[in-house]
This record gives structure tokens, C-alpha cells and sequence, in this order.
């Protein structure tokens, strides 16, 4: 029998290389798209379990539709990690919702066009939690999705990026028949696979390293990276995956965060201005967990992050 084919996009990416490592160790072909294959930062992917015989890099660009098209050719599956995060930018339309947008449907028409069985969108956390009208002692669920005129008034234009780019994927998935599933993690952190440090690992290095002037004291929804990653896996795999999935595990306080960090590594602490940050609504992941989805300790992923971040001289 054949081994199955999977597309994963934005495969270098922090996210996306623990996609790429745990179905190489399960035996399935990837093919990964990356900007350019030869570029040293995706050296960790090659090196991987199965990667010299299983792994395929193609050159590809979320606005070239031929680029993925060629990628996702072959495939009984696409995983779609890649999506712009540029903060701060100076033009949002071009530079954060437009790619997005756009970006999702091109992957989804080349979905189509290779007959491809299922895709798995990775949103965000972004694309539910900014609702004004959400009930305060409700979890937020599957059926909340954030507020495009609120975000519009507030400016975030990342929530409102991954909010356009998931609700465009839905409504392609209606008019086609195309096979979703979103996954919306919340804060990821854990250790990384790449080189280079993306935006989430940077918010747990700031902490560490102390570098903030100030601190506001809020509610931290995270997940550990490798959970988000076998969460994608469950969603692809699991025939009765269906709609969309919230992908969060634990909910601290910067300050609690901060707590537990100073037993794995000194923190120096310098006296700062706290400000306490307004509570926010939890995450039910309860749909995700009746998949059979399980997650790590906060504790364990905070060890391994400080473990990893030591190892890559991050840290000094």
C-alpha cells in the first residue's frame, strides 16, 4: 500500500516542523512548502527522523497559486500552518489580511483542483476570543468567533487577519464540499525545532530574560507547541473530525507564570510598575478532548521551553 501523501504549509515554521517530525514518524510522505528550499534556517528539517527518504521541500509563495498548486499535487491531505504575522505593520490590508486571505483560498482551490480528501486550517485563538457581546461567565466555544467591526475599531489586525482567513475557508467549504476542519490554538510554547525564534517563543523569552519595564498581570491562555501539533494530527486523522476545534490547555497569570518560571531559571526580577490585567474568559477545549485529545503539564512545557531556550544560547 501506498504511504499517504500530506501537504504541510509554511513547513519551517515553529508550529509546523513538529507537524512535519511527528508524520514523518508516523510514515507518511510530506511535502512541505517553504520560500526557499536551500536557505540554511530549514537545515533542522532535513535532519529530521525519515525526512532524506520522506520529506519533499517545494519553493513555494501563499499568493502564487501555480507555487502550491504544484506542492499539494499528489496529496490525500494539506495541513495549513502558514499565515503572515507582521507586527507591527504599517499597512494592514496589504501586508496582514490581504496574504492571509487570499493565501487560504489559494491553498483551498489547489485542494480542489488535486482532489485532496481533507485540509486542516490552523486559525488562532484570534479568531474567536474578540467578541464584546460573548457572555462574561461563559466559556468561550467552538460557536464564538471574534467581532470583524470590533477589531476593525480597535485595530487588531492580526485577530482580524486570521478572523477574514478562517471565515473565507468556510464559507469556500460550503460552496464546495471541500473537507475542513480549523484548529484555534491559543499562545504556543514549547521547544523549538527551527533556528531562527518566532513571535510566541519571544513572549515567554521577554519574561524570562526581564526586559519589560513594566508588567501587566494577565490572563495567559497557552498551549505546549507538540499539542497543537497532535491535535492537527487527531483532526486530520479522525474520520468524525468535524467544524472547528479550540486547542488551549492552560490558563495562568503572568505573575504565576513568572512563579514557575524562577524555579527552572534565575529571573532577576527588577522592581516594576504591575498593572493588573483584566480577566478574561476561559477557552473550553472540551470539543477537542472528546477527539481523544490529550495535553502535556504547564510545568513540563515550561522546562522544556527553558531547556530549549538554554540549548540554543537564546538565554545568554
Amino acid at each position: 500500500m501506498e504511504k499517504q501523501r500530506v501537504c504541510v504549509t509554511g513547513a519551517g515554521g515553529f508550529l509546523a516542523s513538529w507537524v512535519v517530525k511527528f508524520l514523518l514518524s508516523k510514515g507518511y510522505i510530506v511535502h512541505g512548502t517553504v520560500r526557499d528550499p536551500s536557505d540554511e534556517k530549514y537545515a533542522h528539517l532535513k535532519n529530521l527522523e525519515n525526512a532524506a527518504e520522506n520529506l519533499q521541500l517545494f519553493k513555494a509563495d501563499l499568493l502564487d497559486y501555480n507555487s502550491l498548486s504544484a506542492a499539494i499535487a499528489g496529496c490525500s491531505g494539506v495541513l495549513h500552518i502558514a499565515s503572515p504575522c507582521i507586527i507591527p505593520v504599517s499597512d494592514p490590508k496589504v501586508e496582514l489580511i490581504e496574504p492571509a486571505v487570499t493565501g487560504t483560498r489559494n491553498v483551498l482551490k489547489a485542494c480542489t483542483e488535486a482532489k485532496v480528501k481533507r485540509v486542516v486550517i490552523v486559525s488562532s485563538r484570534a479568531a474567536a476570543i474578540w467578541n464584546p457581546n460573548w457572555p462574561k461567565d461563559q466559556p468561550m466555544d467552538e460557536s464564538c468567533w471574534s467581532d470583524k467591526e470590533y477589531l476593525n475599531t480597535i485595530k487588531n489586525w492580526y485577530a482580524l487577519s486570521k478572523t477574514e482567513a478562517e471565515s473565507e475557508a468556510w464559507e469556500y467549504a460550503e460552496t464546495t464540499g471541500l473537507n475542513v476542519v480549523t484548529i484555534l490554538p491559543s499562545l504556543i510554547i514549547g521547544p523549538m525545532l527551527q533556528s531562527t525564534t518566532n513571535a510566541s517563543t519571544l513572549t515567554l523569552v521577554k519574561i524570562i530574560k526581564d526586559e519589560a519595564e513594566e508588567l501587566v498581570n494577565n490572563d495567559l491562555r497557552i498551549v505546549d507547541v507538540r499539542d497543537v501539533a497532535g491535535a492537527i494530527l487527531l483532526a486530520y486523522e479522525k474520520p468524525e473530525a468535524e467544524g472547528r476545534y479550540i486547542c488551549s490547555a492552560h490558563n495562568a497569570r503572568t505573575q504565576d507564570l513568572i512563579e514557575k518560571l524562577k524555579t527552572m531559571h534565575p529571573i532577576s526580577n527588577k522592581p516594576k510598575k504591575i498593572t493588573e490585567g483584566e480577566d478574561k474568559h476561559k477557552l473550553s477545549s472540551a470539543k477537542l478532548q472528546n477527539l481523544g485529545w490529550t495535553y502535556i503539564t504547564l510545568e513540563k512545557s515550561l522546562a522544556d521551553s527553558v531547556k530549549c531556550y538554554k540549548e540554543k544560547g537564546i538565554l545568554d
